[in-house]
């Protein structure tokens, strides 16, 4: 009823009228997103008291976890999510990583990188979805422990190297909001990532005895911040170096994430990855730069995104935000995947996932639905305590429990500075 008021007064009013309705209508929008385009980050800042310097060393994991979740789930969900797909993807600029991903097979073909990649998210992802005194989270550390720590006793995998890809998934979402998105994150938030990366890397056993204070201890999520950020450029600037094998395993990951592209959109979708690297990265992955054309092109559209958020768009609401995961297994004890960008896998095969408008679109793109070629892609969903190289399939529940034990020990939701 009051929509057709509005229309009929509308049709009714003079020319002039109808302008300064129109304009009165556009400056009561923009009246309205500007007075809550930052109510969350408020209500952040509120809620949790970590308003000074002094406070922030009392941040507890817990806190530092929720803030974090706001931040994925409905602050900066798009640009948070390609930061920690591109932390990860940064690490294979450096040779002894590189290396020995492809010496284990995990990139040798197509079907072992697509899987590769649904663990290796499903894992960091389950530790950042729910509580780190929870059950799955403790459950998704443990197993990442357990996979490399064979690795690092033989010395396969080095312990500068665990340090260094830990410091990206804390610091690159950071760089990234700060260059991509409407506003920076705020003092509070870059302390929150600091805190619940340094107890992550605390659960996993990475030794900060690289870090000027890692003996010491640091004072606060922001002090391990600007330590770790400071060793991180130092040890690209000595090990981050062009090798052929860097450029193999780059390639395959690159065929990962234009998967879910068109073909004739496939090298457009190149270009924005090697658009988003730096001269360093892309040096490295020995990657060619994208075409001025095309760099200004994403340039442009990157910024009228920025703008667009900041001065016409209102916040995402709690009901739209970005959840990966199932949160209650089924009958059998697994869970499933919400979300995905590559293969379907750990998808379950519902009427929707398998007939619904995205599923129509990959079958018209020829890609697999959730279901297809029978368990390739654990359409009966995943184990935690499962996931990984399928070689390391119901092996090292024994000992998961275990390094699980020490876990539920430390891991409680405190505060991870003394």
């Amino acid at each position: 009823m009051m929509y057709y008021r509005i229309t009929s007064t509308l049709l009714e009013a003079s020319p002039l009228q109808q302008v300064l309705l129109t304009l009165l209508g556009i400056s009561s929008y923009l009246f309205l997103v500007s007075s809550i385009r930052f109510h969350r980050r408020n209500t952040l800042e509120k809620k949790y008291s970590y308003n000074t310097r002094e406070s922030m060393k009392y941040m507890t994991n817990h806190d530092a976890w929720e803030i974090q979740k706001t931040i994925l789930q409905t602050e900066f969900p798009f640009i948070v999510l390609k930061s920690l797909q591109f932390a990860l993807f940064r690490t294979y600029g450096i040779p002894t990583i590189s290396t020995l991903l492809l010496k284990t097979s995990q990139f040798s073909d197509s079907s072992t990188s697509f899987k590769r990649y649904a663990d290796t998210g499903t894992l960091i992802g389950e530790f950042m979805a729910f509580d780190p005194s929870s059950e799955r989270s403790q459950t998704a550390i443990a197993r990442t422990k357990f996979l490399h720590q064979g690795y690092r006793a033989s010395g396969k995998i080095l312990e500068d190297d665990m340090l260094y890809t830990l410091s990206l998934f804390a610091l690159e979402p950071i760089r990234f909001v700060k260059t991509y998105e409407w506003r920076e994150m705020t003092e509070m938030e870059r302390c929150a990532s600091g805190t619940y990366w340094k107890s992550l890397g605390d659960a996993l056993g990475i030794s900060y005895e690289a870090l000027p204070s890692g003996t010491a201890g640091f004072r606060d999520g922001l002090h391990w911040l600007e330590e770790i950020s400071f060793w991180s450029e130092r040890y690209e600037e000595r090990h981050m170096k062009p090798h052929p094998r860097n450029k193999e395993i780059a390639d395959k990951t690159i065929d990962v994430l234009v998967y879910h592209l068109p073909g004739f959109m496939k090298p457009l979708g190149v270009y924005f990855a090697s658009f988003l690297m730096d001269d360093r990265l892309r040096t490295a992955m020995m990657i060619d730069c994208p075409p001025a054309f095309f760099a200004a092109i994403f340039t442009v559209v990157l910024q009228v995104r920025r703008l667009y958020l900041r001065y016409l768009a209102l916040p995402r609401p709690n009901f739209l935000r970005l959840d990966v995961f199932t949160e209650e297994p089924n009958k059998h004890g697994r869970n499933f995947i919400l979300f995905y960008e590559g293969a379907p896998y750990y998808v379950q095969p519902t009427i929707w996932n398998r007939w619904g408008p995205m599923a129509w679109l990959k079958w018209a793109l020829g890609q697999p639905l959730p279901g297809d070629d029978g368990d390739k892609y654990y359409p009966q969903g995943y184990s935690t305590a499962d996931l990984g190289p399928k070689y390391f399939e119901g092996k090292g529940r024994k000992e998961v429990e275990m390094i699980k034990e020490d876990i539920r020990a430390q891991r409680v939701g405190r505060c991870p500075f003394p």
